[in-house]
């Protein structure tokens, strides 16, 4: 166990979504913190992820840095989604070991686990079977990093752990329609659909499956005390324990949003994953750590950063 006050830390992705949260309780904490741009260092060059690690010297590494997106997304890029997201992780890893750096954090991703695993996700069940179709390039890229730093702890004795993160919302989300995920997407929807009095929504798939969702900021501090206490092989998972149908969250956002009209339901397009909800235990375990933020209040908060004609 180590305390990160007066650490020097490497984020990769820290001015993303979830990478500037961390960057934030990493300095509450007392960190120094670099942020990681890809505009600097393309993470996809093995030559640039050398150079960010030499010009920095970090002593500890948090790899947020992703290439994601909702189910459209996913299906519209998969090459992209798998080759970007494996390739980052790859050299890493295998660069971050070489510079002897201290201890890498890995952000891993629910899409990771197996279509049909059994509910709540348990660890021990990641490699029992091949992940939801619309998602699996992204997830199994991810799921290779588990295996790398699992490989590289046992040949190298190089501390690299993974979290595995449900899905994460919060403020100040992706809005864009091409790439959003389901919250930021739907709160467009109906903020938008109020605006121009528009007498329904239309919203993909059927509304039975169902999400586990956990507050961006909760994340972060979940993956600092990662860093400051556990330094074990097997991924830890990271959420709430509590799950909602797509057809509830729609009905919650809507309220939220103050939009009265109809929501239908396209059924010819994907559910993606038939059920997602985390077992969290040894999370709460390893960590002594718990969510914070109510649901519906996350919520406001996502729809008080919204910008409509905005991405």
């Amino acid at each position: 166990m180590r305390d990160v006050r007066g650490a020097r830390v490497l984020v990769t992705g820290g001015a993303g979504f979830l990478g500037r949260r961390v960057v934030a309780e990493l300095e509450r904490r007392g960190a120094q913190t670099v942020v990681v741009r890809s505009r600097d260092y393309d993470l996809r060059e093995p030559d640039r992820v050398r150079a960010a690690i030499a010009d920095h010297g970090p002593e500890l590494i948090v790899h947020c840095a992703a290439v994601v997106g909702g189910i459209g997304a996913n299906r519209a890029h998969p090459a992209q989604f798998f080759y970007e997201n494996a390739v980052m992780g790859v050299h890493l890893v295998h660069e971050a070991w070489r510079a002897g750096v201290s201890k890498l954090l890995v952000v891993g991703t629910v899409c990771s686990y197996p279509k049909f695993t059994p509910v709540p996700f348990s660890e021990d069940d990641l490699w029992n079977g091949y992940p939801e179709e619309t998602n699996a390039p992204y997830g199994l890229a991810k799921r290779m990093l588990i295996v790398q730093s699992q490989a590289y702890r046992e040949e190298h004795g190089f501390n690299s752990i993974v979290v595995i993160p449900t899905n994460l919302y919060g403020p100040d989300d992706n809005f864009d329609p091409a790439t959003s995920h389901v919250i930021p997407a739907l709160v467009r929807k109906c903020v938008e659909a109020k605006a121009n009095a528009l007498d329904e929504v239309m919203v993909w798939g059927t509304g039975t499956a169902t999400r586990e969702f956990l507050y961006v900021d909760d994340a972060a501090e979940a993956i600092v005390l990662a860093l400051e206490r556990y330094d074990g092989s097997e991924p830890l998972n990271l959420g709430t324990g509590e799950e909602i149908a797509i057809r509830d969250l729609v009905a919650l956002i809507a309220d939220v949003t103050g939009y009265g009209g109809r929501i239908t339901w396209d059924a010819s397009q994907p559910d993606g994953q038939p059920r997602r909800r985390v077992d969290a235990s040894r999370a709460a375990a390893a960590l002594g750590w718990a969510p914070r933020t109510d649901f519906r209040t996350g919520i406001e908060r996502v729809l008080r950063t919204f910008v409509p004609g905005g991405g």
